[in-house]
């Protein structure tokens, strides 16, 4: 891989710090769960498979201490699969096995997805994405990126939206493009409209959070206009997500809960900060896609087009 955000070495976990990049490549040493959990709160590591892994090696570190549950699922509130993990941890009988495995089986599942989804690209498409669901965002493959990774050899390029305020697109995803030497151009959010109705995008691939029973899909905050755009301007608009992002206990998008940052990422950056002292900030992390917006969405079990909940219940009870 050319990019390895988590390494696990038996005794520590070390995360790639997310927050310095692509000025610097540091890796951040856990050696506890509430050392992982900081580093999920703090976003040394994120996106939402990348979490769940972290979580897994958390508790593996605290011999299932049952505080350490509790700290790690405190960390972050929307990523499904920071939960899903924990759950499987606490079944588990050997939990350094286990987190090994939630972190081997979560690179398999990207590389299926990727080659499920390759097979949407056309051939030169150019490619929008948001925030960043690449090798960063997961073991080290890439959901949304992984499609993209896999469709490389179709002359494909991509247009990497900056997600404000945090900039995972300008950050990471252009960083990972550039490593893998796909062609990337990067744009500003309040860009995408105007690219699209130019003709200038012909799909968009976008990662998750959290997909409720119905199909509606929590994302990176700003996903949800792209999708009505892509609606607008007959885009198809594709999820790629594995099966521990689906969480089939909630009936529709209205019930997952959206995380809200603190007002300084919006504020400023790294020290700077451009707006006034005493402005009120609102800073959700996340929106819903409702699910008929979305043209198909893309598992390590099979592309479910048009999803809906019938399609959405057999495709996760069919193994």
């Amino acid at each position: 891989m050319t990019v390895e955000p988590i390494r696990w070495l038996g005794d520590r976990l070390e995360l790639l710090d997310q927050r310095l990049l692509p000025d610097q490549t540091v890796y951040v040493t856990c050696r506890t769960a509430a050392e992982v959990a900081a580093a999920i709160r703090d976003m040394v590591v994120r996106g939402a498979p990348a979490i769940g892994c972290a979580a897994a090696f958390g508790v593996a570190l605290a011999k299932g201490a049952p505080e350490s549950y509790e700290i790690l699922a405190k960390s972050r509130p929307t990523a499904v699969n920071l939960f899903w993990a924990l759950d499987r941890m606490k079944k588990a009988k050997d939990l350094k096995r286990e987190a090994e495995a939630i972190f081997s089986e979560d690179l398999s599942a990207n590389r299926a997805m990727g080659k499920l989804g390759a097979e949407l690209i056309p051939n030169k498409a150019r490619v929008m994405t948001h925030c960043n669901a690449g090798a960063l965002a997961t073991a080290g493959y890439g959901t949304a990126l992984g499609v993209i990774r896999s469709a490389k050899s179709k002359n494909i390029s991509v247009i990497a939206n900056e997600t404000r305020p945090y900039l995972q697109g300008a950050r990471l995803t252009a960083y990972e493009m550039v490593q893998e030497g796909i062609p990337v151009t990067l744009i500003t959010d309040s860009m995408a409209g105007h690219l699209m109705s130019k003709g200038e995008v012909d799909v968009i691939v976008v990662g998750a959070d959290r997909i409720a029973a119905n199909g509606d899909t929590a994302n990176k905050i700003g996903t949800y206009q792209l999708a009505v755009m892509a609606k607008r301007h007959g885009i198809p608009f594709y999820v790629a997500a594995p099966l521990s992002t689906f969480d089939p206990t909630i009936p529709d998008g209205s019930h997952i809960e959206i995380e809200e940052r603190p007002a300084s990422e919006v504020t400023g950056y790294r020290g700077s900060r451009w707006a006034p002292e005493g402005v009120s900030v609102r800073n959700p992390a996340f929106d819903v896609t409702p699910a008929d917006l979305i043209t198909g969405i893309i598992t390590e079990r099979g592309v479910v087009l048009s999803p809906n909940r019938e399609k959405l219940q057999a495709l996760l009870l069919n193994p």
